[in-house]
């Protein structure tokens, strides 16, 4: 017969033990991460070399979202993967225990990146991550849908970054999603669940494809600034290590050979605004078929200047040259970036006449 003392001493223990969590249906991304929390650091390191680094930022954002899962969960997802996974304990996925986890498998400057990202957007709904999107391709991304869907949208993300993406959108279309906006009713939760998880998919999701084009396209406008010798080195190494990449960037490189394929109207109007001097210096050693397409972008007046001080045949430092080239091919780059030119090979593809 058990003494009171001693079921007291058992009601207690039963007291203080804490709630079993409630089973809940795991999904997608959350299984794998369950699975990989509740293996432990050597076995799921050995799995996560199978992972790109997309894959594995997907999970540790998951991962440390997780919570408490119940021993029932991983019994279930037990079942389905492993044929021995005989342990029901319980398991709390934490930021912290997700570090534990990439320790080793990542190098740490890969791991400093996706912990940041994971501790940075744990309390952080979507609608606030958006922010940090281009406002050019959130503008393009509403344009393509449905103008109540985008007007909701629009009133859901922060008003500064709002005003800045209506910026980018033309003005019939501006005030017509403004008026939409000023009408917005409330939206059904179940409605309101979808239009995040879409957005969330096609642009937290896919960002890293957005982040690595923005990030070739720096790389190509560091390169176009540098020296010509600095760039064939940068580009000819890349191109031992990451032949793909070098190819990629040299099609984004604008140099001074590639104002010849540019169309007579915006080679006038980058030689417009360099002097006549600086003209002469950039062509010093370009052969003749080269100087006919530049000296013909210039007016009358400066053509025959150049042309009579090229004749003249004085020699000039190498490096004044490179210098003279590099002013031109900046000021072509400074020039498209505000949109005054295009800085593409088409010709002009025809004419118009009275």
């Amino acid at each position: 017969m058990t003494s009171p003392a001693n079921a007291a001493a058992a009601t207690a223990a039963q007291l203080a033990r804490p709630p079993a969590p409630p089973a809940r249906r795991l999904n997608g991304v959350q299984r794998v991460a369950a699975l990989l929390l509740s293996l432990g650091k050597t076995s799921s390191q050995k799995l996560l070399r199978h992972f790109d680094q997309e894959e594995i930022r997907m999970i540790t954002v998951c991962a440390a979202q997780l919570g408490t899962v119940a021993s029932e969960e991983l019994d279930r997802l037990a079942e389905e993967f492993i044929e021995q996974f005989s342990h029901g304990t319980t398991l709390y996925g934490s930021a912290n225990e997700v570090e534990k986890m990439l320790e080793g498998v990542l190098p740490d400057d890969q791991l400093a990146d996706i912990m940041s990202d994971v501790l940075g957007n744990s309390n952080r709904s979507i609608w606030d991550r958006l922010t940090t999107v281009s406002e050019t391709v959130f503008a393009n991304y509403l344009l393509k849908e449905h103008p109540q869907t985008a007007a909701l949208i629009l009133t859901k993300i922060k008003p500064s970054a709002a005003a800045k993406v209506l910026g980018q959108i033309n003005a019939q279309t501006r005030n017509s999603l403004v008026r939409r906006m000023l009408s917005i009713k409330a939206v059904v939760p179940e409605i309101m669940r979808d239009v995040e998880k879409t957005m969330h998919e096609d642009f937290m999701l896919n960002l890293s494809g957005t982040l690595e084009a923005d990030s070739h396209a720096r790389m190509a406008d560091i390169l176009n600034k540098m020296d010509r010798e600095h760039m064939e080195d940068a580009l000819e190494n890349l191109n031992e290590v990451k032949p793909k990449t070098a190819e990629l960037l040299k099609g984004l490189l604008f140099t001074f050979d590639d104002i010849t394929n540019l169309n007579a109207r915006t080679r006038m109007a980058i030689f417009d605004q360099i002097p006549t001097d600086r003209i002469v210096l950039a062509l010093k050693g370009t052969n003749g078929q080269f100087r006919e397409v530049i000296l013909s972008s210039l007016t009358s007046r400066a053509r025959r200047i150049a042309e009579h001080e090229l004749a003249a045949g004085e020699p000039a430092a190498q490096r004044d040259v490179l210098d003279a080239r590099s002013t031109i091919t900046n000021l072509a780059l400074e020039m498209a970036a505000r949109g005054e030119i295009e800085l593409n090979p088409k010709q002009d593809e025809g004419a118009f006449f009275a």
